[in-house]
């Protein structure tokens, strides 16, 4: 992988990868340039097989700005085919988080506005420091949430996505927990950390393989009836995992009252590369 320049890499030795935004002078927001390479981070790190689930987080003393004002500025004064190529690569990054095959977490400190709550909806678990503020901005700018609006929606519903993206408002992290936006909020920046790694030894303990087809089977669900073909899939789905070898290791394992061939063992050393 080509080494980023607006953001910082590290994977230790259990696979865990941590993606940090690294433009703190401006409060993480990002620009052509971070899009891209967060895409390419994050296509690489689902790809390589001994990374278990990627970390997002930001530098400095907030997790993500959104979009960069001078970007936006630029789009602002380019072509419509330009703009829709830009949006489309945007488009791009936050699919591939979502998609991802691996578990995805975001760590929230400080401000996540505009586009910063869409990485945060992206990610299957998002966890925040209590002094985090959230604010679906873009409004204020004369624009819309348009790009992160699916993400959004999925993670609180339409009916608090209208709220957030109409009043552009910024709401603590207690309010985000409410609405569904955080799975955790703790005390203090400094306190992150340990949450992290609560959620970290819990994702540890499952199957990578059965974790992305969880992923990929609840991505093709929706709210509303059972369908015939909805139990169908669902059928299918089963019929074909615990079939694989990684269910075949899971189940000897459990009737052996051993750890599964997955799960780190205790006395593994965290280091980064």
């Amino acid at each position: 992988m080509t080494m980023p320049t607006t953001l910082q890499l590290a994977v230790d030795a259990r696979g865990v990868a941590r993606i940090t935004m690294n433009r703190p002078e401006v409060f993480n927001a990002f620009n052509e340039l971070m899009i891209a390479e967060l895409a390419q981070a994050v296509e690489q790190l689902s790809a390589d097989a001994s990374v278990r689930l990627i970390v997002l987080a930001g530098a400095g003393k907030a997790f993500s700005a959104g979009a960069d004002i001078q970007w936006m500025k630029r789009a602002s004064e380019a072509s419509q085919e330009e703009n829709l190529q830009d949006a489309r690569r945007f488009a791009q990054m936050l699919h591939l988080i979502a998609d991802c095959p691996k578990p995805t977490l975001a760590l929230v400190q400080g401000l996540a506005l505009g586009g910063g709550v869409g990485l945060a909806a992206a990610c299957d678990i998002a966890l925040a420091s209590a002094d985090a503020k959230f604010a679906v901005s873009e409004a204020r700018f004369g624009i819309l949430p348009a790009v992160i609006g699916p993400y959004v929606v999925n993670a609180v519903g339409p009916r608090q996505a209208r709220r957030l993206a109409l009043t552009a408002s910024r709401i603590t992290a207690e309010q985000a927990l409410t609405m569904g936006l955080l799975h955790e909020v703790v005390a203090t920046t400094a306190d992150l950390d340990a949450a992290l790694e609560r959620w970290v030894a819990e994702l540890l303990l499952n199957g990578p393989l059965a974790q992305g087809e969880i992923k990929r089977l609840i991505a093709q669900l929706e709210i509303g009836p059972v369908t015939a073909e909805v139990r169908e899939l669902t059928a299918q789905t089963i019929s074909r995992v615990r079939m694989g070898d990684e269910a075949k290791q899971g189940f000897a394992a459990f009737l052996a009252k051993q750890p599964a061939p997955w799960v780190p063992q205790a006395d593994s050393d965290s280091t980064t590369n």
